[in-house]
Parts: structure tokens; C-alpha cells; sequence
């Protein structure tokens, strides 16, 4: 399948004369994905685990059929070990506090990497203050990559927890996840993997990383919003407290005592976004198609060409590392004086969409000594003309600009 006939599977790509260069936010939806939402409401729709006729039963099997084609295709063990949730934020909090608040003691340490979403830093605060215990960081150098030395050095037989982006969302840099958690288990620690910002790009097998968690977002590998997934490994998850209370979680209920269904269930209280879960099913069957093979293959040329368009822009200043075989999918780079709001307006007007702002990591743009950045994050569905698109739109945003630039 060559570029033309994939773009043809989104309809606002067709729709709109746009580049698109904010997949890093959210993924543009092909319509297998808009299909599968809408075949659900027009010939299934009824609620999951909630009734004994036809209809409830067809819906909890579409359901539960997707767990298990997740579980699959992150290669887990077992399909119990798929918890689903409304998005990696939400995935973070349940570990944090269903695994974190009754895990952690005083002098205890969790060590994360200062490229952090807030969602895996924040949260974290919290529970520190809570349980008396400390919040360490692992420092990236100036190659915007942590090194063995930091990973080392701040991983110690103190820390209980490390939580670890697979991709930072602000600089690309991929890290070595299946490094730092073989380490970190040799400390006693389990590892939490924030892979919001990999999946979409590159296949994840949690048993070959030995990840103890692991999240991510449905919204950003083709599925629809408020979808996401909690891997854990079954013997931590099984000693877990719920997180959420209520309908579906329960095994029996009685006036001062509840005890809590098995796995899933337990992590799972309410009527759950069925169509999510069915249309991240429907991106599933898409990427699997696809291939991953494919789709880093057209990433990397288009990545190539960004990357060696953009450097030869001197009124840009790009953070991202100078190791293109550890850099994925997300370029950041700012416009030499002149806000990064007022950037992403210019090439707004020239149809480019592009992020602008701190992009939820705001320790990281404090560690590089800068307050925002736009940032420009490809998909399979770019192409060199949306690069060609975004330079031309640079260039007009600096020549209008640069007579208010100091230099």
C-alpha cells in the first residue's frame, strides 16, 4: 500500500487541506475505526456483562474479544492482565495509587526520568507526600538521552518503583526501557512503562521487556478518544486494591462488607467505553495489516527528510538527539525569539497544525532552560510535502518576525 491509498483511509486528511503534524496529541482516525464504532451502535449496542439475552451477550463478547486480541498483540500472558481505562493518564493514577500508596514506606524511593508526562509525575508527588517516601529523577545529558551512568547511579537498592516514558513526547528520544527495567529489577524494583508515544510506532512485547506495567492510549495509534489500557503483570495485579468502586467490580455486596470480583473486573467499575474498546480493536486490525515494518519504514524517510530540512533553518533551535537510530516520530524546535504560540498561529494560517506550548512536561522544560516549544509529531500518514509544507510555512512565520528580533 503506498502513501496515496493510506491517506485515502482518513477522512479529514481528504477533507481538509491540511498537514497534520499533531499525531503525537492525538491520531487522525481511519475510517475501518469510524466504521467499527458506528457497526457497534447500528447492530450491537447494549451493555457488557449486563444481561442474559442475545443482544448484552453478542456485546460482551465483541467486548471481551478485544481484550483478547490486546493482550495478543502486546504479547501478554494472560487476557486478565488487560485492564481497561479511559486513557494512560487514568492507568498511571490506578498504579500509583492502587499499587504505589500501599507498596510505598518512609526513605522508600520512585525514580522517574525528567522527560516525564505529568501523568507519570504527578501523581507520584502525591503519593511520595502521602507515604513519607522520596521522588528521585534521572537526568538526560546533552544529547537529550540518559545515560547508563544516571541510570545507574539513581537507581539504587532503596527504590521501589521506577516509571520510565518509552518515547518522550517533547524530544522523540526513545529510551532503553529493556535496560533500565533488567537493571532495575536486579534492585528490587518494578518498572511502570508509559508507552503512549511508542505503540503507535513500534511493536511492544511486555514479556521480552519484562515491564511489570505498562500504559497507553488508544487516541493515539488510530482509535477513538477516551480509550486506554493497563497492562500488570497478574501476580501484582491480583494483590492490588480496586481503584474505583461500584457496578461490575463487585463479587458480592453486604451491608458493612464487599468482596470484589477477579480479574479484569475488579479494575473496571461502571459501564466501560464499549465503543473505545471496539474501535481500538478496529486500529488493532489496522496497524496489524499495516505492519510495523511498513509503517517505520515510511516514518524514517519522512523523519530523515524533516530532520535534515529543518537544520538547515539557522533561526531554529531543534532539541532532539543527534542519534537518529534512538529518535522517533516527534520534532521540537523553536523559532529563535519569538513565542511558540504565536509560531503554531502563523503556520495555522498556511494549514500546518502543529502543537505549541510545554506539552504536559513542564520539569523538562525547566531542566533545558526554556518555557514551551511547537512541536511538529509524524504519523505513517505524512509525507516529505507536508515537510516541504512546514518549512515554507517557517519561513514565511520568520520573515515576519525577524525585524523584531534581537539578534
Amino acid at each position: 500500500m503506498d502513501i496515496q491509498q493510506i491517506k485515502k483511509d482518513f477522512p479529514i486528511l481528504e477533507n481538509r487541506e491540511i498537514a497534520y503534524l499533531d499525531s503525537g496529541a492525538t491520531a487522525q482516525k481511519p475510517i475501518q475505526v469510524i466504521k467499527a464504532v458506528e457497526e457497534f451502535y447500528e447492530r450491537y449496542n447494549a451493555n457488557p456483562h449486563r444481561g442474559a439475552y442475545t443482544l448484552s451477550i453478542e456485546a460482551t463478547e465483541i467486548y471481551e474479544d478485544t481484550r483478547t486480541k490486546i493482550a495478543k498483540f502486546i504479547n501478554a500472558k494472560h487476557r486478565e492482565e488487560i485492564i481497561f481505562s479511559k486513557n494512560a493518564t487514568e492507568s498511571l493514577n490506578l498504579i500509583a495509587y492502587s499499587y504505589g500508596m500501599d507498596n510505598l514506606k518512609k526513605d522508600d524511593e520512585v525514580v522517574i526520568s525528567i522527560m516525564e508526562h505529568h501523568s507519570n509525575l504527578v501523581p507520584w508527588q502525591k503519593v511520595c507526600k502521602i507515604t513519607d517516601s522520596k521522588l528521585n529523577y534521572m537526568y538526560i545529558n546533552e544529547d537529550f538521552e540518559l545515560s547508563d551512568e544516571e541510570i545507574e547511579s539513581k537507581i539504587t537498592d532503596k527504590t521501589k518503583i521506577v516509571g520510565i516514558t518509552h518515547i518522550s513526547n517533547v524530544l522523540g528520544t526513545i529510551n532503553n526501557v529493556k535496560k533500565i527495567i533488567k537493571y532495575a529489577h536486579k534492585k528490587g524494583a518494578i518498572v511502570i512503562v508509559d508507552a503512549s508515544q511508542s505503540i503507535p510506532h513500534m511493536k511492544i512485547d511486555v514479556q521480552d521487556l519484562d515491564a511489570d506495567f505498562l500504559v497507553f492510549s488508544g487516541h493515539k495509534m488510530l482509535a477513538p478518544l477516551g480509550i486506554g489500557v493497563l497492562y500488570g503483570k497478574r501476580e501484582i495485579l491480583n494483590k492490588m486494591n480496586p481503584f474505583l468502586m461500584g457496578g461490575d467490580m463487585i463479587e458480592y455486596v453486604y451491608e458493612q462488607e464487599t468482596t470484589f470480583a477477579p480479574l479484569p473486573n475488579k479494575f473496571e467499575a461502571g459501564t466501560q467505553n464499549v465503543e473505545g474498546v471496539i474501535g481500538l480493536g478496529a486500529a488493532i486490525d489496522y496497524i496489524e495489516n499495516l505492519g510495523y515494518d511498513k509503517i517505520q519504514e515510511i516514518e524514517k524517510e519522512v523523519l530523515e527528510y524533516a530532520r535534515q530540512e529543518l537544520s538547515k533553518l539557522d533561526y531554529l533551535t531543534l532539541y532532539l538527539t543527534p542519534n537518529e537510530e534512538n529518535h522517533s516520530s516527534v520534532i521540537s524546535f523553536n523559532l529563535n525569539g519569538v513565542h511558540p504560540h504565536d509560531v503554531a498561529s502563523i503556520l495555522d494560517s498556511e494549514g500546518v497544525c502543529v502543537r505549541s506550548g510545554n506539552h504536559c512536561a513542564q520539569p523538562l522544560m525547566r531542566f533545558l532552560g526554556i518555557d514551551s516549544t511547537c512541536r511538529a509529531s509524524f504519523y505513517f500518514y505524512n509525507t516529505k510535502e507536508d515537510v516541504d509544507r512546514l518549512v515554507k510555512a517557517l519561513n514565511k512565520a520568520f520573515d515576519m518576525f525577524k525585524k523584531y528580533i534581537k539578534k
